[in-house]
């Protein structure tokens, strides 16, 4: 209960009682709400330099932790760029030199986004200029993999290819060496047993044992296995793909049927000497494209260097042929 004040009215001589008007206790209790208010901020205001409150402090740990993530994913960045960056080298300075295909250009590799603005929503903030350039880093990464998996895509089915080409190569000798009496005219212009003269021999004569096996010297399609074209007797032809073509003359008889499927090594007939032939042997050409070529370039899957240059020397020799 509030105290009754009392003041001495001195032309009464008596004392009176002090009433207290509305309108000033409203006003004594309005200035001290501001000057409450005032203080509060004031508290609030000062306060807040030098003392965090929970929300700030747990904010501000939320901050070190994406400054921390944003770091880690700035490094693991690096480390996928100099990864692809090898790949990239490799690609274009190995596989596709070693397959014969153009290297893809840096410029291509790495090209940005033009045209409309990618990265619009992202600005506006406080870190607006680190997230665009983050976002354009990632999206350049990517299309950098999309175009090296497009690359390699396209090594694979060259690999596959030249595989096949390796396969189907003629690159063995028709007449193993175990097998082998000798190798009696190589490829060039020799002397015609028959007629003795010097005319062209368009192939290479390996002379061995009647019933001696004779394989295919790529992979192939038989395409002829008769003895229908004249002074090659019992013979067959090898379609090798990618121009490549085999023949095997002389044969004493042939194991392989036309449109049969063979595989380099496989059994295809037996040394014999029928048609225009003066001993047993195998008389063997190879075509490109329709064109004659000296054989002797295509046994490097049989032989080893010491076996390829002594029979480099005997067919070097020009001596009498045996067909």
């Amino acid at each position: 209960m509030s105290k009754v004040k009392y003041y001495y009215d001195s032309e009464t001589l008596s004392y009176k009682k002090i009433e207290r008007k509305k309108r000033r206790t409203f006003k004594f209790i309005s200035l001290f709400l501001i000057a409450a208010a005032l203080f509060s901020f004031l508290f609030v205001f000062i306060g807040g330099q030098y003392f965090e409150s929970p929300k700030e402090k747990a904010l501000k740990r939320e901050l070190s932790n994406l400054e921390l993530q944003f770091d880690l994913l700035n490094k693991k960045m690096e480390e996928a760029e100099m990864v692809l960056a090898n790949i990239e080298d490799r690609d274009n300075a190995i596989y596709r030199l070693y397959f014969e295909a153009n290297p893809i250009p840096e410029e291509q590799r790495k090209a940005g986004f033009g045209g409309v603005n990618r990265y619009k929503r992202l600005e506006g903030y406080d870190n607006s200029q680190l997230i665009v350039n983050s976002n354009k880093r990632i999206d350049i990464l990517l299309k950098r993999i999309v175009v090296q998996s497009k690359s390699l895509d396209e090594i694979a089915i060259l690999a596959e290819e030249k595989e096949k080409l390796l396969l189907a190569i003629p690159a063995i000798q028709p007449v193993s060496n175990e097998d082998l009496t000798r190798m009696a005219s190589g490829y060039g212009m020799r002397s015609d047993p028959f007629t003795k003269l010097r005319k062209m021999h368009w192939g290479m004569d390996f002379t061995a044992p009647r019933g001696t096996p004779i394989y295919a010297s790529g992979d192939g399609v038989v395409v002829r296995a008769d003895n229908n074209s004249a002074g090659y007797g019992n013979h067959i032809r090898i379609d090798h793909g990618y121009g490549y073509t085999s023949l095997y003359a002389h044969m004493f008889k042939f194991v392989a049927q036309k449109n049969q499927k063979v595989k380099r090594g496989d059994l295809i007939g037996f040394v014999g000497s029928t048609g225009r032939s003066q001993a047993p042997h195998v008389h063997y050409e190879i075509f490109k494209d329709g064109q004659r070529i000296n054989p002797m370039n295509f046994y490097y899957g049989s032989l080893s260097p010491e076996e390829f240059n002594k029979l480099l020397r005997h067919a070097s020799v020009e001596n009498q042929s045996l067909d």
